[in-house]
């Protein structure tokens, strides 16, 4: 089934351009959005969501209020939502394999829908901005396509990218809006910034900066955050980055180096110590077992330190039998 503007099948563009001018009320819909006062998160009710990985959960989350992400400039944050089940869904995308990856989005947010008697799914796209490069422009279109060919009616209602999230500060184009969060109890979407951007936010990093492609990082029905096992290989190489510049760094790391947030050097660096420090990932993750984090009474991540029985526990046997006694 199509995606939708208003109950109506929306129709295929070639440019952005076209696609705002045939629904202006997109045009002010963007221009209020952009015009929210931004949110400062607090990490203790935070789920956050960094480059090609994506979360869901639902408003009976209790180690989640507000999934969130940030630093976007070319790329989007897709945020999918069913209003009879609540379930919310949070990506942060930049265009390394979309067709692929908004099924996924869908599916995360459908599978948790299934018992749901009404409401519908919508869509919210906000990212992106006038780009030199048209890189922006290009994830806008396929993204808009993509979803178009999903066999789900998709309600777009809130679409703040490229030309509509831009301004032009010193003669230098920018985005308006860099994160959004949603709080996953009401729906609210909002502009939002985060002090914290973890857990395990260097090894998270350092996946999308070896080639790490989409991954879904939260398993809603444990209340539980679970990155890799990570796969890469040892590059001392990448040290040479850690000489150079500021300059140099933003213009061959960055698809944006006039936009980027002033943090982005230190991230890039941060992420690049990380891999030398750990030319295998195999260290990290014991057992070829997932790194495991669990929300404390006191609101932050706290990693288990012995994510093997979680592994174990999760097997119907030993929850049948009461095995774990045994061993814990």
């Amino acid at each position: 089934m199509p995606l939708l503007i208003q109950n109506k099948r929306i129709e295929r563009t070639s440019t952005t351009a076209d696609f705002f001018a045939k629904y202006p009320h997109l045009q002010e819909n963007a221009r209020s959005f952009c015009a929210k006062a931004l949110v400062n998160v607090d990490p203790k009710c935070l789920l956050y969501v960094q480059q090609r990985e994506f979360a869901v959960t639902t408003p009976a989350d209790n180690s989640v209020t507000v999934i969130g992400s940030d630093d976007a400039t070319t790329c989007h944050l897709v945020l999918v939502r069913h209003t009879g089940s609540g379930a919310t869904c949070l990506a942060h995308c930049d265009g390394s394999s979309t067709w692929t990856e908004v099924p996924l989005f869908v599916k995360a947010v459908t599978t948790l829908s299934s018992q749901a008697k009404d409401g519908r799914l919508e869509l919210h796209l906000v990212g992106g901005f006038n780009d030199e490069t048209k890189t922006s422009h290009s994830l806008s279109l396929n993204l808009l396509a993509a979803f178009q060919k999903q066999r789900e009616d998709i309600h777009l209602v809130t679409c703040c990218i490229t030309e509509l999230n831009d301004v032009v500060t010193d003669g230098i184009h920018r985005p308006i809006v860099y994160g959004i969060g949603v709080n996953v109890k009401t729906g609210e979407v909002f502009p939002a910034t985060f002090p914290c951007r973890g857990p395990a936010e260097e090894l998270r990093s350092a996946r999308t900066f070896t080639g790490g492609q989409m991954a879904e990082i939260y398993d809603s029905s444990k209340g539980q955050v679970k990155i890799g096992p990570c796969r890469w290989s040892p590059n001392s190489d990448i040290a040479f980055w850690l000489t150079q510049d500021d300059a140099t760094i933003l213009k061959y790391l960055s698809t944006s180096p006039l936009a980027e947030p002033p943090h982005f050097i230190q991230h890039i660096k941060s992420t690049i110590r990380f891999l030398l420090e750990h030319p295998s990932p195999d260290s990290l993750f014991p057992g070829g077992l997932p790194q495991l984090f669990r929300r404390t009474e006191q609101g932050d991540w706290e990693r288990n330190k012995a994510p093997w029985i979680v592994e174990f526990w999760d097997f119907p046997e030993v929850k049948k039998k009461k095995l774990w006694k045994g061993i814990i």
